[in-house]
């Protein structure tokens, strides 16, 4: 097929990327390399450096594409908070523009970039897609938003799309002589956080909360390797049906607490480092983990990187194939 990737220099973006090219897929990329890396994009895909809000410079009528994978959205919690103007405007404003771009193509897939941290529920199960969204931050309440877009214009055209919410991404890929992995600036996710410290870039780390009703006291979550995330995307992409729209949740389905990732850290890396304790912080669940039994009976999807210290292993090659040991 040929296919669009918007946002197809960023992490998760960049990993998809690869991995189309790789099945033969002609790829295109749209990026504006805000928060994306040029050393992300695959060698053998089309690129235009332009803001998703230019879309249909790229997705013409005449272009000819089968289907869009959307990745292209600010992502930081935080800034959101901060900045929520910024978020509308790039993640539904943006997507706005893509989805009248589709339309005015006729383009029959759109694969989307969502989240799980949209769900609301104190934790005691797995989060299914009938768990109850109700977005906690401007973020999560764009991709919300976005996800009812699409659903809308599945269902007033032959549109077939799918939103895939992810849990935690983490890991990282070598594709070729490629390395695909995590980086933020500034950096606001727990594994990156943890192996700079090991790489002696941070004078310590602040673990937030010990007393939460799990096993340790600390925050459970569920992290899924970034190969396993981008074969979802390739498996939703052929299962799409015209004028239909799905979601899928994407975790490991089992999670690991903070302070085990603290320790598999440690271990991976051999290196230690100060450690301070903080309060909790506000807002932040106990647990939090998927049920991807859907995607597993109608994608047939399953991760094959469950494993925590293969995931800060592959972190760690990343991390050190950028700033060096």
């Amino acid at each position: 097929m040929k296919l669009l990737v918007t946002g197809g220099a960023g992490y998760i973006g960049g990993v998809v990327a690869h991995q189309l090219v790789d099945a033969g897929h002609e790829v295109v990329i749209l990026d504006d390399l805000s928060t994306g890396f040029p050393a992300n994009l695959p060698p053998r895909a089309t690129f235009h450096e332009l803001s998703v809000h230019r879309v249909a410079d790229v997705l013409t009528p005449a272009a000819g594409f089968d289907g869009v994978l959307h990745f292209a959205a600010k992502i930081e919690v935080a800034e959101s908070v901060a900045n929520p103007e910024k978020y509308w405007w790039n993640n539904i404003e943006g997507s706005l523009a893509l989805l009248r771009a589709v339309r005015a193509a006729g383009t029959p897939r759109l694969i989307f970039s969502s989240t799980g941290s949209m769900y609301t529920g104190d934790g005691s199960t797995p989060f299914d897609e009938s768990a109850e969204v109700r977005p906690a931050n401007p973020y999560a309440a764009t991709k919300a938003t976005v996800d009812l877009m699409i659903a809308g214009e599945c269902g007033a055209s032959e549109l077939g799309a799918a939103s895939l919410r992810y849990f935690n991404a983490s890991g990282a890929v070598v594709s070729g002589d490629t390395h695909l992995g995590e980086r933020h600036e500034p950096e606001s996710h727990l594994i990156p956080i943890l192996l700079q410290a090991a790489a002696g870039q941070r004078d310590s780390f602040t673990l937030y909360g010990t007393d939460y009703p799990t096993p340790d006291g600390t925050c459970i979550r569920d992290y899924v390797h970034v190969a396993d995330l981008a074969a979802a995307h390739l498996l939703a992409l052929e299962a799409i049906r015209p004028g239909e729209y799905e979601v899928y949740n994407l975790g490991n389905g089992s999670g690991y607490s903070n302070r085990q990732v603290l320790d598999t850290v440690r271990e991976v890396t051999g290196r230690d480092f100060p450690v301070h304790y903080g309060p909790r912080r506000p807002g932040d669940p106990a647990v939090c983990v998927a049920a991807s039994g859907k995607a597993g009976t109608r994608l047939g999807w399953k991760p094959q990187r469950p494993d925590l210290a293969d995931i800060v292993s592959d972190a760690w090659e990343f991390h050190r194939s950028v700033h060096g040991d």
